[in-house]
Protein backbone atom coordinates (compact mmCIF):
# COMPACT_ATOMS: atom_id res chain seq x y z
CA UNK A 1 0.00 0.00 0.00
CA UNK A 2 2.91 2.23 0.86
CA UNK A 3 4.71 1.49 -2.34
CA UNK A 4 1.67 2.20 -4.47
CA UNK A 5 0.52 5.82 -2.29
CA UNK A 6 4.54 6.44 -3.26
CA UNK A 7 4.19 5.62 -6.82
CA UNK A 8 0.69 7.23 -7.29
CA UNK A 9 2.42 10.20 -5.72
CA UNK A 10 5.75 9.90 -8.08
CA UNK A 11 3.47 10.26 -11.15
CA UNK A 12 0.87 13.29 -9.53
CA UNK A 13 4.43 15.17 -9.43
CA UNK A 14 5.33 14.48 -12.87
CA UNK A 15 1.93 15.01 -14.11
CA UNK A 16 2.15 18.46 -12.37
CA UNK A 17 5.67 19.63 -13.51
CA UNK A 18 5.34 18.26 -17.19
CA UNK A 19 1.96 20.64 -16.83
CA UNK A 20 3.40 23.35 -15.89
CA UNK A 21 6.39 23.33 -18.43
CA UNK A 22 4.22 22.94 -21.32
CA UNK A 23 1.90 25.41 -20.32
CA UNK A 24 4.93 28.19 -19.65
CA UNK A 25 6.38 27.16 -22.54
CA UNK A 26 3.71 27.68 -24.79
CA UNK A 27 2.45 31.00 -22.66
CA UNK A 28 6.21 32.26 -23.66
CA UNK A 29 5.74 31.28 -27.09
CA UNK A 30 2.56 33.17 -28.05
CA UNK A 31 1.62 35.91 -24.96
CA UNK A 32 4.79 36.97 -23.02
CA UNK A 33 5.68 39.68 -24.85
CA UNK A 34 9.04 40.54 -23.86
CA UNK A 35 10.44 36.47 -25.74
CA UNK A 36 11.01 37.22 -29.37
CA UNK A 37 8.58 35.54 -31.64
CA UNK A 38 10.56 33.73 -33.75
CA UNK A 39 7.85 31.87 -35.08
CA UNK A 40 6.65 35.15 -36.88
CA UNK A 41 9.76 35.06 -39.18
CA UNK A 42 9.92 33.16 -42.53
CA UNK A 43 6.34 31.89 -41.75
CA UNK A 44 4.81 31.08 -45.21
CA UNK A 45 1.40 31.64 -43.66
CA UNK A 46 2.67 35.53 -43.39
CA UNK A 47 4.52 35.46 -46.82
CA UNK A 48 3.24 38.11 -49.06
CA UNK A 49 0.55 37.50 -51.36
CA UNK A 50 1.57 36.57 -54.91
CA UNK A 51 -1.48 38.96 -56.00
CA UNK A 52 0.31 41.92 -54.37
CA UNK A 53 1.46 44.41 -57.51
CA UNK A 54 4.80 45.87 -56.54
CA UNK A 55 3.86 48.94 -58.54
CA UNK A 56 1.16 49.25 -56.50
CA UNK A 57 2.93 48.41 -53.41
CA UNK A 58 6.00 50.91 -54.37
CA UNK A 59 3.39 53.72 -54.99
CA UNK A 60 1.90 53.31 -51.46
CA UNK A 61 4.65 52.94 -49.77
CA UNK A 62 5.64 55.95 -50.65
CA UNK A 63 2.89 57.74 -50.01
CA UNK A 64 3.16 56.31 -46.45
CA UNK A 65 6.41 57.96 -45.93
CA UNK A 66 5.02 60.89 -47.37
CA UNK A 67 2.06 61.17 -44.31
CA UNK A 68 4.58 60.37 -42.11
CA UNK A 69 6.93 63.43 -42.90
CA UNK A 70 3.97 66.03 -43.23
CA UNK A 71 2.04 64.49 -40.04
CA UNK A 72 3.55 64.85 -36.65
CA UNK A 73 1.07 62.86 -33.91
CA UNK A 74 0.25 63.82 -30.56
CA UNK A 75 1.38 61.64 -27.86
CA UNK A 76 -0.74 60.26 -25.16
CA UNK A 77 -0.79 58.29 -22.29
CA UNK A 78 -3.77 56.55 -20.22
CA UNK A 79 -3.75 54.43 -17.12
CA UNK A 80 -5.47 50.92 -17.77
CA UNK A 81 -8.58 50.87 -15.49
CA UNK A 82 -7.50 46.88 -14.28
CA UNK A 83 -5.25 46.08 -11.14
CA UNK A 84 -2.34 46.12 -13.80
CA UNK A 85 -2.64 50.12 -13.61
CA UNK A 86 -0.47 49.70 -17.03
CA UNK A 87 0.70 53.06 -18.92
CA UNK A 88 -0.77 53.12 -22.32
CA UNK A 89 1.04 54.90 -25.44
CA UNK A 90 -1.14 56.21 -27.91
CA UNK A 91 -1.05 58.79 -31.47
CA UNK A 92 -3.54 61.01 -32.22
CA UNK A 93 -3.98 62.69 -35.38
CA UNK A 94 -6.35 65.64 -35.47
CA UNK A 95 -7.85 66.95 -38.71
CA UNK A 96 -9.00 70.55 -38.79
CA UNK A 97 -11.19 69.32 -41.60
CA UNK A 98 -12.62 66.56 -39.76
CA UNK A 99 -15.46 67.88 -37.56
CA UNK A 100 -16.71 65.10 -35.34
CA UNK A 101 -15.23 62.14 -37.27
CA UNK A 102 -12.89 60.01 -35.67
CA UNK A 103 -11.46 56.78 -36.00
CA UNK A 104 -9.53 54.52 -34.11
CA UNK A 105 -7.08 52.22 -35.43
CA UNK A 106 -6.16 49.39 -33.58
CA UNK A 107 -3.11 47.21 -35.17
CA UNK A 108 -2.21 43.60 -34.92
CA UNK A 109 -0.29 41.06 -33.13
CA UNK A 110 3.57 41.40 -32.33
CA UNK A 111 2.82 44.97 -34.38
CA UNK A 112 2.74 48.61 -32.77
CA UNK A 113 0.25 51.85 -33.83
CA UNK A 114 3.52 53.49 -35.98
CA UNK A 115 3.13 50.26 -37.98
CA UNK A 116 -0.63 51.41 -38.99
CA UNK A 117 0.51 54.19 -41.48
CA UNK A 118 -1.36 52.83 -44.37
CA UNK A 119 -4.35 52.60 -42.48
CA UNK A 120 -4.37 55.93 -40.55
CA UNK A 121 -3.20 57.76 -43.95
CA UNK A 122 -6.67 56.78 -45.75
CA UNK A 123 -8.70 57.88 -42.94
CA UNK A 124 -7.20 60.96 -42.19
CA UNK A 125 -7.58 61.94 -46.09
CA UNK A 126 -11.20 60.80 -45.63
CA UNK A 127 -11.99 63.50 -43.06
CA UNK A 128 -11.24 61.72 -39.75
CA UNK A 129 -9.34 62.50 -36.93
CA UNK A 130 -7.41 59.50 -36.13
CA UNK A 131 -6.25 57.59 -33.02
CA UNK A 132 -3.46 55.00 -33.14
CA UNK A 133 -3.09 53.02 -29.84
CA UNK A 134 -0.33 50.69 -28.83
CA UNK A 135 -1.97 47.59 -27.38
CA UNK A 136 -0.37 46.41 -23.97
CA UNK A 137 2.55 44.74 -24.21
CA UNK A 138 2.93 46.48 -28.01
CA UNK A 139 5.02 49.77 -28.96
CA UNK A 140 5.39 51.89 -26.20
CA UNK A 141 2.73 50.52 -24.27
CA UNK A 142 3.61 48.50 -20.82
CA UNK A 143 2.82 45.14 -20.17
CA UNK A 144 4.70 41.99 -19.79
CA UNK A 145 1.86 39.64 -22.04
CA UNK A 146 0.10 40.09 -25.24
CA UNK A 147 -4.18 40.01 -24.40
CA UNK A 148 -4.92 38.62 -27.80
CA UNK A 149 -7.48 41.51 -27.92
CA UNK A 150 -9.27 40.17 -24.60
CA UNK A 151 -8.06 42.61 -22.17
CA UNK A 152 -7.28 45.42 -25.00
CA UNK A 153 -11.46 45.68 -25.38
CA UNK A 154 -11.15 47.38 -22.24
CA UNK A 155 -8.36 49.31 -23.05
CA UNK A 156 -10.23 50.48 -25.94
CA UNK A 157 -13.14 51.29 -23.98
CA UNK A 158 -10.53 54.08 -22.08
CA UNK A 159 -9.44 55.28 -25.52
CA UNK A 160 -13.02 55.84 -26.68
CA UNK A 161 -13.44 58.39 -23.33
CA UNK A 162 -10.58 59.81 -24.26
CA UNK A 163 -11.72 61.22 -27.57
CA UNK A 164 -15.16 61.73 -25.49
CA UNK A 165 -13.48 64.49 -22.99
CA UNK A 166 -12.01 66.33 -26.25
CA UNK A 167 -15.16 66.06 -28.76
CA UNK A 168 -18.51 64.77 -26.79
CA UNK A 169 -20.32 64.84 -30.20
CA UNK A 170 -17.75 62.43 -31.63
CA UNK A 171 -18.23 60.02 -34.11
CA UNK A 172 -16.61 57.14 -34.17
CA UNK A 173 -15.63 54.05 -36.49
CA UNK A 174 -13.34 51.28 -34.77
CA UNK A 175 -11.20 50.05 -37.53
CA UNK A 176 -8.63 46.58 -37.12
CA UNK A 177 -6.06 44.17 -38.71
CA UNK A 178 -5.51 40.97 -37.40
CA UNK A 179 -5.28 41.08 -33.12
CA UNK A 180 -6.70 44.39 -34.32
CA UNK A 181 -9.92 42.94 -35.58
CA UNK A 182 -10.23 40.78 -33.19
CA UNK A 183 -9.61 43.41 -30.44
CA UNK A 184 -12.57 45.91 -32.05
CA UNK A 185 -14.92 42.72 -32.90
CA UNK A 186 -14.29 42.02 -28.84
CA UNK A 187 -15.01 45.58 -28.17
CA UNK A 188 -18.11 45.44 -29.94
CA UNK A 189 -20.36 43.46 -27.35
CA UNK A 190 -19.42 45.50 -24.57
CA UNK A 191 -22.37 46.41 -22.16
CA UNK A 192 -21.03 50.04 -21.89
CA UNK A 193 -20.12 50.67 -25.94
CA UNK A 194 -20.97 54.32 -25.57
CA UNK A 195 -23.54 55.38 -29.01
CA UNK A 196 -21.05 57.34 -30.44
CA UNK A 197 -19.42 54.30 -31.78
CA UNK A 198 -21.43 54.47 -35.00
CA UNK A 199 -19.43 51.50 -36.82
CA UNK A 200 -17.37 48.61 -37.15
CA UNK A 201 -14.82 47.74 -39.24
CA UNK A 202 -12.54 44.28 -39.20
CA UNK A 203 -9.57 43.01 -41.37
CA UNK A 204 -8.79 39.36 -40.78
CA UNK A 205 -9.42 38.76 -37.37
CA UNK A 206 -10.10 35.83 -35.65
CA UNK A 207 -12.92 34.27 -34.36
CA UNK A 208 -11.64 33.12 -30.95
CA UNK A 209 -8.82 32.91 -29.27
CA UNK A 210 -9.11 29.03 -28.52
CA UNK A 211 -9.80 28.66 -32.30
CA UNK A 212 -6.80 30.46 -34.00
CA UNK A 213 -4.60 28.64 -31.16
CA UNK A 214 -5.62 25.41 -31.80
CA UNK A 215 -5.02 25.80 -35.42
CA UNK A 216 -1.52 27.19 -34.64
CA UNK A 217 -0.74 23.81 -32.29
CA UNK A 218 -1.76 22.02 -35.25
CA UNK A 219 -0.06 24.08 -38.26
CA UNK A 220 3.16 24.73 -35.76
CA UNK A 221 3.60 21.72 -33.79
CA UNK A 222 1.14 19.37 -35.36
CA UNK A 223 -0.21 18.97 -31.62
CA UNK A 224 -3.63 18.68 -30.42
CA UNK A 225 -5.57 21.17 -28.64
CA UNK A 226 -5.89 18.94 -24.95
CA UNK A 227 -4.35 18.83 -22.89
CA UNK A 228 -1.26 21.76 -24.52
CA UNK A 229 -4.40 24.74 -24.62
CA UNK A 230 -5.26 23.80 -21.15
CA UNK A 231 -1.98 23.74 -19.85
CA UNK A 232 -1.19 27.29 -21.05
CA UNK A 233 -4.78 28.46 -20.05
CA UNK A 234 -3.95 27.68 -16.73
CA UNK A 235 -0.84 29.41 -16.75
CA UNK A 236 -2.52 32.47 -18.37
CA UNK A 237 -4.93 33.29 -15.86
CA UNK A 238 -2.34 33.28 -13.44
CA UNK A 239 0.59 35.23 -15.34
CA UNK A 240 -1.87 37.58 -17.25
CA UNK A 241 -5.28 37.03 -15.82
CA UNK A 242 -7.53 35.88 -18.74
CA UNK A 243 -8.88 32.94 -19.69
CA UNK A 244 -7.82 31.92 -23.61
CA UNK A 245 -11.50 29.74 -23.65
CA UNK A 246 -13.61 33.00 -22.95
CA UNK A 247 -11.90 35.11 -25.36
CA UNK A 248 -14.16 34.87 -27.94
CA UNK A 249 -14.58 37.35 -30.73
CA UNK A 250 -18.05 35.33 -32.01
CA UNK A 251 -19.69 35.71 -28.65
CA UNK A 252 -19.23 39.79 -28.51
CA UNK A 253 -20.52 40.06 -31.85
CA UNK A 254 -23.34 38.14 -31.34
CA UNK A 255 -23.99 41.05 -28.47
CA UNK A 256 -23.22 43.42 -30.74
CA UNK A 257 -25.43 46.86 -31.53
CA UNK A 258 -23.22 48.34 -34.14
CA UNK A 259 -22.94 47.51 -37.52
CA UNK A 260 -19.70 45.81 -38.44
CA UNK A 261 -17.52 45.64 -42.09
CA UNK A 262 -16.07 42.09 -42.31
CA UNK A 263 -13.43 41.42 -44.43
CA UNK A 264 -11.13 38.83 -45.05
CA UNK A 265 -8.21 37.30 -47.82
CA UNK A 266 -9.28 34.01 -49.48
CA UNK A 267 -5.88 32.82 -49.32
CA UNK A 268 -5.22 33.30 -45.27
CA UNK A 269 -3.97 30.55 -43.82
CA UNK A 270 -2.58 32.19 -40.82
CA UNK A 271 -5.98 33.26 -39.73
CA UNK A 272 -7.96 30.94 -41.58
CA UNK A 273 -10.36 32.28 -43.88
CA UNK A 274 -13.28 30.36 -42.70
CA UNK A 275 -13.21 32.16 -39.66
CA UNK A 276 -14.69 35.28 -41.20
CA UNK A 277 -17.60 33.07 -41.77
CA UNK A 278 -18.20 32.31 -38.34
CA UNK A 279 -18.49 36.34 -36.83
CA UNK A 280 -20.51 37.04 -39.99
CA UNK A 281 -22.83 34.78 -39.57
CA UNK A 282 -22.67 35.19 -35.69
CA UNK A 283 -23.54 39.28 -36.07
CA UNK A 284 -27.29 40.28 -35.88
CA UNK A 285 -26.63 43.71 -37.01
CA UNK A 286 -26.17 45.57 -40.08
CA UNK A 287 -23.53 43.87 -41.64
CA UNK A 288 -20.99 43.30 -44.96
CA UNK A 289 -18.65 40.64 -45.81
CA UNK A 290 -15.50 41.66 -48.14
CA UNK A 291 -13.79 38.80 -49.33
CA UNK A 292 -10.45 39.47 -51.51
CA UNK A 293 -9.53 37.50 -53.59
CA UNK A 294 -5.73 36.12 -53.94
CA UNK A 295 -5.06 37.77 -50.57
CA UNK A 296 -3.25 36.56 -47.68
CA UNK A 297 -3.32 37.59 -43.89
CA UNK A 298 -3.33 41.10 -43.98
CA UNK A 299 -2.81 41.52 -47.54
CA UNK A 300 -6.62 42.75 -48.70
CA UNK A 301 -5.67 46.38 -48.78
CA UNK A 302 -2.54 45.80 -50.58
CA UNK A 303 -3.98 42.97 -53.12
CA UNK A 304 -7.07 44.86 -54.27
CA UNK A 305 -6.85 49.01 -52.62
CA UNK A 306 -9.15 50.12 -54.46
CA UNK A 307 -12.02 47.34 -53.67
CA UNK A 308 -11.16 47.88 -50.54
CA UNK A 309 -11.45 51.68 -49.81
CA UNK A 310 -14.56 51.68 -51.69
CA UNK A 311 -15.85 48.67 -49.83
CA UNK A 312 -14.80 50.44 -46.26
CA UNK A 313 -16.16 53.97 -47.07
CA UNK A 314 -19.09 52.55 -48.95
CA UNK A 315 -20.38 50.82 -45.03
CA UNK A 316 -19.01 53.07 -43.28
CA UNK A 317 -20.25 56.42 -44.71
CA UNK A 318 -23.92 55.18 -44.51
CA UNK A 319 -23.61 55.71 -40.57
CA UNK A 320 -20.72 58.47 -40.08
CA UNK A 321 -21.17 61.78 -42.51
Amino acid sequence: MKKTIIVLGSVTTIFIAAYGFVGNYFYNFALNSADEKEFMEDNPNLAESEAVLASVALEAEGEDEQFKADYEPDALTITSSDDKALALNGYMYENEGAGHKWAIVVHGYNGEAKGMTRYIRHFYNHDYHVLAPDLRGHGESEGDYIGMGWHDRKDILQWIDEILVRDPEAEIVLFGVSMGGATVMMTAGEEDLPDNVKVIVEDCGYSSVSDVFTYQLDDLFGLPPFPVLNAANTVTKFRAGYDIFEASAVDQVSKSETPILFIHGDEDTFVPYEMVDDVYEAASVDKEKLIIEGAGHGDAEKVDPVTYWETVWGFVDQYIE
